[in-house]
C-alpha cells in the first residue's frame, strides 16, 4: 500500500447522515491510512444529531463536522482527492464537478434513514450505520495489494457491489 494516506471524500446529496458517518467510519477504521471528507450537491446546513451519536460510540471527533457543499473540494487549495465515493443514489446520478486529479470514484449505496418517532430514526440509522461498517471493514479486509493505487479503482467499484444488509 502506498505510504501516503489516500484522500476520500464521501457525496450525498444533503451531506447529513451516510456520508458523514462514512467519512467517520473510514477515518476511524483506516487507522491513517484514508483522509476522509464528506460533503454533499446541496448540503442541508447540519449534520443529524443521530448521525452525530452513531460516529460517537466509535470514537470519532464530531465537533468539526459540518454538512458543507461538494464545491469546497473543487477549488486549487483543496486536498486532491483519489477516490469519490457517492452513497446514495441521488448523488450517484448527479453531475458532479470535474474534479482535480481526476480521481477514481465508485458508489456505496445505502438507504435514507429515517422514521416517525426518533425511536424509529435511532433503529434506522443503527442499522445504516452497521451497512457501513460492515462494508467499510470489507474493504479494508481485502489487503494491501486490492488497496494499492494500480488495483483501488477495481477494488472500491466492486465493495460497492458487496451486499450489506
Amino acid at each position: 500500500m502506498t505510504t501516503k494516506p489516500y484522500n476520500v471524500l464521501f457525496l450525498c446529496t444533503a451531506n447529513s447522515a451516510r456520508s458523514v458517518m462514512s467519512e467517520g467510519v473510514l477515518n476511524v477504521l483506516g487507522k491513517g491510512r484514508f483522509r476522509c471528507f464528506s460533503a454533499g450537491s446541496k448540503p442541508s446546513g447540519r449534520v443529524n444529531p443521530h448521525a452525530i451519536a452513531m460516529l460517537d460510540t466509535i470514537g470519532y471527533d464530531t465537533g468539526a463536522l459540518r454538512s458543507k457543499s461538494w464545491d469546497e473540494f473543487g477549488g486549487p487549495d483543496a486536498p486532491q482527492m483519489d477516490l469519490i465515493i457517492t452513497v446514495c443514489g441521488n448523488a450517484k446520478n448527479e453531475v458532479c464537478p470535474i474534479w482535480p486529479g481526476h480521481p477514481t470514484s465508485a458508489h456505496w449505496g445505502y438507504e435514507d434513514p429515517h422514521g416517525e418517532t426518533d425511536e424509529e430514526k435511532r433503529a434506522s440509522f443503527e442499522k445504516i450505520f452497521a451497512q457501513i461498517q460492515h462494508r467499510t471493514a470489507y474493504f479494508l479486509s481485502l489487503g494491501d495489494e486490492a488497496l494499492s493505487p494500480e488495483n483501488i479503482k477495481e477494488t472500491a467499484r466492486k465493495v460497492g457491489e458487496f451486499k450489506v444488509d
